[in-house]
């Protein structure tokens, strides 16, 4: 188990950056920080040459579109695989409990 209880998704996405949006596969988790009151989500857009034509190796200002929910990131350089890291702050692109009821359904 992690040092945080994480949340997360893994799936189909739609990347939006620069005017563009790219359907993509992602990796996400996500946790609140208790210190700064804060959600974190964070993760991996899998390899795709459209999304390094985009980003171009730089830290990018994007959205992210998940089943109706839209976040704001930032992507990130990308890892030797060419996966790049997508990060935000606040509410996440994926659907989190929000009581006791949903955490343990």
């Amino acid at each position: 188990m992690s040092e945080h209880d994480e949340d997360g998704y893994a799936g189909a996405a739609i990347l939006i950056a620069d005017g563009r949006e790219l359907p993509v596969e992602v990796d996400l988790r996500g946790y609140f920080q208790p210190i700064d009151g804060y959600y974190h989500w964070y993760g991996r857009i899998s390899a795709d040459p459209a999304v390094a034509d985009l980003a171009g190796g730089r830290k990018t200002a994007c959205e992210i579109r998940v089943a109706g929910r839209v976040a704001t990131g930032e992507l990130s350089d990308p890892d030797p695989w060419g996966r790049y890291r997508i990060m935000g702050t606040s509410t996440p692109p994926f659907a989190v409990p929000t009581s006791l009821e949903e955490l343990n359904a």
